[in-house]
């Protein structure tokens, strides 16, 4: 048996198990291309989140401590409005960038006919 797998340069046994439907979509060069760039516009929200949690930080200790140095307090103002306008403006851009792929996928999925039609 070993004999005549080296000869035949060994083949692997190969095992397919039924899969009960299978559903393929075909999709555009256009429409992969928009999936492919879907991957980065969760960075707007991670940002948007690291950005907002920093300015909800300077905040708290804005509020719970005594500055007393002016520079020191401004500094703290400004990183906390800063970060708010910053943290609010990236969660805005991923909310309106993070549709147009969930409505792609759902085109993409209607144009698979109802159970039982055939094209």
């Amino acid at each position: 048996m070993s004999n005549n797998n080296h000869e035949q340069g060994f083949l692997p046994e190969i095992r397919v198990g039924k899969i009960g439907i299978l559903k393929v979509h075909q999709i555009s060069d256009d429409e992969l291309r928009q999936l492919g760039q879907g991957a980065g516009q969760s960075l707007f929200l991670n940002f948007g989140i690291g950005v907002f949690s920093v300015a909800v930080s300077f905040l708290i200790a804005l509020l719970t401590t005594t500055i007393t140095s002016d520079r020191v307090f401004i500094v703290f103002v400004i990183v906390t409005v800063v970060g708010f306008l910053a943290g609010i403006v990236l969660i805005i851009l991923w909310w309106y960038t993070r549709k147009p792929i969930r409505r792609l996928l759902q085109e993409i999925r209607d144009r698979m006919p109802p159970e039982g039609e055939t094209q």
